[in-house]
């Protein structure tokens, strides 16, 4: 078998390899085809493919020009998929001072420019301009968190669902491939109807689409204050974000609704959460796990870095303020089986240049695995944004034991040497036998934590344990390294300018980092991004669940102060005063 084969089809020479006269889907991304399931076009691209559908897949389309790279395919049978990548287009070019990125992690030879700014709108837009009467449906990260008004840092204002801007029939929200293949069972039996008027698309769960008839409105819907409300109001974009995360966080949602521009926006709710069968079925699909053979010979960094890794898990319920992975993948954790796993472990030793490493053998937060709620009907009503923050749930059942049973069972396979960890670690959901394991055999010389802050006046708004828990592990770790002979590192993560941050709290972290001995080299200052507690905060200057005023550094001055403090050790700062 050709090579070519074994991957989904990019050109119109691989669909004459396979005789296809017609492609049911044709995904564009804005990503490099890597055959990974870290990869989201790869995983909804072999779903659909596993569903019997005809999938092709354009990676990193030319936008300028002629357009012909959304032309090579013809016209597809159901509809155009558009995702902007596995980030936000805005977030992958720039930083948080918004300066021009010099590389793409997610492009051949990480050359910067091979997707526009506000990819998915570009995207739709030159679809929509060729094709007009084919279904645009988006999604990914940057279509799911850009769903409602959002509040977009690189413009410095407030905008409208991204189905406003794009063009776009249909919006799938978190991860797509429930509501992908809905959309392609229920438009391969439209029969003649017009696909993009089928009024069974409208109720797909974990959809969002825009209607200007009223009737299209669930009668039990939560009504949103309006895009032009929440331009007006910073308040009432505060508000509609609390009842955003509200009803996000619950395993049983209600539909949302939110008026612009004489039309709506209406948010179906989600699925229910996958099953350890269905997460097992996905990752038991036929990846390659390898770039597109027309990559040959080019070095894909973001491909680099997972391509020994092992995703064990999809959720987090941490629910930190800044991040996306909840809001995204859900707060409910969906595990894998054990067998599983290992399936996926012997399938990457039988490929050329495994040399024994797993990379990476964790998830969103590596040791989250298979931790759920001791009675399930307390959760089936839960809406707590993070089920560690303020206090670890009573419901929560910490039994490391299915994961100390991996970890030990993929130590014992012939052919791994290593497994380490490499994702992110809660050290305030820990026991000493894990803590035991994860430090003396899955460590590769630098355990990454990330506390953030000192201050716990911030940390409480960033949703983050206490700096005295931080301090607890800290000793821990020290104290297991010296007791196993080890001489390992431990490597902790800090933000600046995270709204409620002042110059004092900044003068305090540099005071606990001095103390430390610890010398930052790469530090982060926050990048406000759509749809999180922490952005929402940062553009309206109110805690949303306390309605009160919080202090934000805005000004590019003011971050950039704050930034400065990590670097106590290179030049003196002026300590500061009230």
């Amino acid at each position: 078998m050709s090579d070519l084969l074994k991957y989904l089809p990019t050109t119109r020479k691989e669909l004459e390899l396979r005789n296809w006269d017609e492609v049911d889907v044709i995904f564009f991304t804005g990503d490099a085809y890597i055959d990974h399931p870290s990869f989201g076009a790869a995983v909804i691209g072999r779903t659909l493919e596993a569903a019997g559908y005809r999938v092709a897949i354009v990676p990193q389309p030319d936008w300028r020009g002629d357009h012909r790279d959304f032309t090579k395919l013809g016209r597809p049978r159901l509809f155009f998929a558009v995702s902007a990548g596995s980030m936000d287009s805005m977030v992958n070019h720039y930083t948080a001072a918004r300066r021009r990125r010099s590389d793409d992690a997610y492009t051949p030879e990480g050359k910067p420019g091979a997707r526009p700014d506000y990819c998915t709108i570009t995207y739709c837009r030159i679809l929509k301009q060729l094709y007009p009467d084919v279904p645009v449906v988006i999604g990914g990260i940057e279509a799911s968190m850009r769903r409602l008004t959002h509040y977009d840092y690189w413009s410095d204002k407030l905008m409208p669902s991204i189905l406003v801007d794009s063009g776009a029939d249909l919006l799938v929200y978190g991860m797509g491939e429930k509501p992908m293949t809905e959309i392609a069972n229920r438009l391969s039996n439209t029969n003649h109807q017009s696909p993009i008027t089928n009024p069974t698309l409208r109720s797909v769960p974990q959809t969002a689409f825009l209607t200007a008839d009223g009737n299209e409105i669930p009668a039990d819907a939560i009504r949103l204050a309006s895009h032009e409300e929440a331009l007006r109001d910073k308040r009432k974009h505060a508000e509609n974000f609390r009842l955003i995360e509200i009803e996000s966080n619950k395993i049983h949602q209600t539909a949302l609704v939110q008026p612009v521009d004489h039309r709506w926006v209406v948010v179906n709710p989600s699925y229910l959460p996958m099953t350890t069968d269905e997460l097992d079925a996905v990752y038991d699909l036929p990846f390659q796990y390898a770039p597109h053979p027309k990559y040959k010979d080019k070095h894909i960094p973001a491909y680099e870095m997972i391509r020994w890794s092992v995703c064990m898990h999809r959720g987090c319920f941490g629910g930190c303020s800044f991040c996306t992975i909840s809001a995204h993948q859900g707060k409910q954790i969906v595990s894998r089986s054990k067998a599983s796993i290992l399936r996926q472990i012997e399938r990457l030793s039988r490929l050329p240049e495994w040399h024994g490493v797993i990379s990476d053998l964790g998830g969103p937060s590596a040791n989250m695995y298979a931790m759920h709620g001791k009675d399930a009907s307390l959760c089936q009503r839960c809406a707590r944004p993070s089920c560690l923050q303020p206090a670890i749930c009573k419901n929560l059942n910490q039994d490391f034991g299915p994961i100390l049973d991996i970890y030990r069972t993929v130590d014992r396979l012939p052919y791994v040497k290593h497994a380490f960890v490499g994702s992110g670690i809660r050290y305030d959901l820990m026991s000493d036998e894990y803590a035991r394991q994860l430090i003396t055999r899955h460590v590769s010389g630098r355990l990454k934590v990330a506390p953030e802050h000192c201050s716990d006046s911030v940390l409480k708004l960033m949703r983050k344990p206490s700096w005295e828990n931080y301090m607890r592990f800290r000793n821990l770790f020290l104290r297991i390294n010296e007791e196993a002979g080890l001489n390992q590192q431990l490597i902790p993560y800090f933000i600046s300018s995270h709204p409620g941050c002042t110059n004092r709290d900044m003068q305090m972290l540099a005071d606990e980092t001095r103390k430390m001995h610890y010398h930052p080299e790469q530090v982060q200052d926050f990048t406000p991004t759509p749809m999180t507690l922490s952005t929402t905060m940062f553009y309206t200057g109110i805690n949303p669940y306390t309605g009160k005023q919080v202090y934000v550094a805005r000004t590019d001055a003011e971050k950039k102060q704050q930034n400065q403090y990590f670097f106590w050790y290179k030049k003196p700062i002026k300590r500061y005063h009230k």
